[in-house]
């Protein structure tokens, strides 16, 4: 995702250091004003995962609940938002309703006693996806050289890491390639994480052995229904960087999924 450019060279240390350290944030801009407005286009503000202003300017309280309510929107979507402040009027003469959605802008009723409108485009600026490899099979190690070229957050772990905890706003997948090297115990220690999906690279059959131990180690169908064995689409994959891709695409599908609809294949 391309994000804001800064001039401010605070705004600007700040979104590195939050980016840094992987944690979620927001950038708003003032797109468009119409009448009198304390903050006029192109000002920015950077808010946090709670959808506070953290830095920079972009009005006074009136625009508050409203921006808030977008950024929070859009750190859960992962899509930017539109939001238009207008006074009450200025919403009757549009047939708008404050909180209603119409082609993708969000309209706000602006209290200020200014009487001003003003458009702010707000921008979500998530973590990269975490890919978790357990193994130093062909197979992770060509996954793990494939999937930072898709923007991946990619780190190979061991059994003896324990569950990391998930960064706010981050997701998370797991891959276990361990093929016949301490399987059952990196799939405990992948099925001990929040992750989101978790790929086994290994046949049906394999599988469905390894499955009844683990039953057999207290774990319950709703544990092993996390699973995904094999790994990966079915696109006849052999070698490994093959079986790589395919997992790959399979978690391209997965990350993207919310970001399309019906109407984007038209």
């Amino acid at each position: 995702m391309m994000t804001a450019k800064f001039s401010d060279t605070t705004l600007q240390d700040l979104a590195q250091t939050l980016s840094e350290r992987g944690e979620p944030y927001a950038i708003a801009t003032v797109i468009r004003t119409v009448g009198l407005t304390a903050a006029k286009p192109g000002a920015k503000a950077i808010l946090n995962h709670e959808g506070q202003i953290i830095e920079g300017w972009i009005g006074g309280g009136c625009v508050r609940s409203a921006l808030t309510k977008a950024a929070l929107k859009a750190l859960e979507a992962g899509e930017p938002q539109l939001i238009s402040l207008a006074p009450a009027e200025v919403l009757a003469d549009l047939a708008v309703e404050a909180g209603t959605e119409v082609n993708g802008v969000r309209y706000a009723r602006n209290g200020c006693p200014s009487k001003g409108s003003l458009d702010i485009f707000v921008e979500p600026v998530l973590p990269m996806p975490e890919l978790f490899i357990y193994g130093v099979s062909p197979v992770a190690r060509a996954l793990a050289s494939l999937a930072p070229r898709f923007q991946w957050s990619v780190e190979t772990v061991s059994t003896e890491d324990g569950a990391k905890p998930l960064p706010q706003g981050a997701r998370r997948m797991i891959i276990v390639a361990t093929q016949g090297k301490d399987d059952i115990s990196a799939l405990n220690a992948a099925l001990a994480t929040d992750a989101e999906h978790i790929g086994f690279v290994a046949s049906r059959k394999k599988w469905a052995a390894l499955s009844e131990k683990l039953q057999g180690s207290g774990l319950t169908e709703t544990d092993l229904a996390r699973v995904q064995a094999p790994a990966g689409l079915a696109i006849d994959a052999v070698t490994p960087d093959e079986i790589a891709l395919s997992i790959l695409a399979q978690l391209t599908q997965l990350r993207r999924a919310k970001h399309r609809t019906e109407d984007d294949n038209v």
